[in-house]
């Protein structure tokens, strides 16, 4: 019986995701991708969301292309995840391909009105940085796709998670093994008390406090459906996002930014990994026990700077 128990636990069985689909906006670059190929690698059936088609296809056939018999599957879904009507024609669309969804990524997120050197010590000065350079549209765009476009995308979605919930494990095993689940990227600059972190993009910074709160209280709403929500809170990672244009031809982008060494511990001169964040939604996805909260993976980096995480 011992090795049963053994058999049971193993990583090979904690983490075969073969019949699990997952959802992953903004799953074809940056942190979406880490995470998107990690879980294809085990085995889903993965759609990424993102705004240009051609770009979606071409990441999913590099990939596809490199699979294994034991790999799951990457497809493309071109969509606007700000607004209300696209949240539901993606989930009618996906509805039309699976059964089901195991697993909702709300990952798709965006940078504006960056500002690294932050103002001088006048109130003129404040107002030059964080009013007169921050436009009405970049201020609604970062907001609608950072946080009321998880908002959509959730609910959209919540009959496909429950018909998971009631699939038949005799059809489907990995239905026994996995509970639905939402999971939602937002950033340890929600928690931070040091706008650097979030390259002083103050519309940035809201964006993603506002859907680290959304995490808690949808997971208190949902209960009753029986679906979980997370959340994940990343620190520095390399990706399109931190570093534009730095992509290679597998995705991974290659840069570091000037401002990030003060900031972080002097180990993690680099940022994360793709192991690193894989390995976290593995963790979220495997894992019954872990509702209605955000895991924080920065690198140590809130050790050093004051935070109210």
């Amino acid at each position: 019986m011992a090795d049963v128990v053994l058999d049971r636990l193993a990583a090979r069985r904690l983490f075969d995701l073969r019949g699990v689909v997952a959802v992953i906006t903004g799953g074809g670059t940056g942190i979406g991708l880490m995470m998107s190929t990690t879980l294809m690698a085990n085995g889903a059936t993965v759609y990424i969301i993102g705004p240009k088609q051609e770009e979606l296809d071409n990441i999913a056939k590099v990939y596809n292309d490199a699979a294994t018999e034991s790999s799951g599957r990457m497809y493309g879904l071109e969509g606007d995840v700000r607004q209300k009507s696209e949240a539901k024609r993606l989930a009618e669309e996906v509805g039309k391909r699976e059964k089901y969804v195991t697993v909702l990524f709300n990952n798709a997120g965006i940078l504006a009105a960056p500002n690294l050197q932050g103002p001088d010590p006048t109130a003129s000065s404040f107002v030059s940085a964080y009013f007169d350079s921050v436009s009405q549209d970049d201020f609604n765009n970062v907001f609608n796709t950072n946080a009321v476009g998880t908002y959509w995308l959730s609910i959209a979605f919540l009959p496909l998670l429950e018909k998971w919930k009631n699939a038949d494990p005799v059809d489907n095993p990995a239905v026994a093994k996995f509970v639905p689940q939402i999971i939602v990227t937002s950033s340890g600059c929600a928690w931070t008390k040091v706008p650097l972190l979030a390259a002083r993009s103050f519309p940035y910074m809201f964006s993603k406090s506002a859907s680290g709160q959304f995490v808690s209280s949808l997971a208190h709403e949902l209960l009753p459906l029986g679906i979980r929500v997370n959340g994940i809170a990343p620190g520095y990672f390399q990706s399109e996002l931190s570093a534009p244009g730095t992509a290679d031809t597998l995705g991974h982008s290659h840069a570091t930014l000037a401002m990030l060494p003060p900031l972080a511990p002097p180990d993690v001169p680099t940022g994360g990994t793709p192991r690193d964040i894989g390995a976290l939604a593995l963790f979220l996805l495997a894992n019954w026990f872990v509702n209605g909260e955000t895991v924080l993976i920065d690198g140590g980096t809130f050790l050093v700077q004051p935070s109210s995480y």
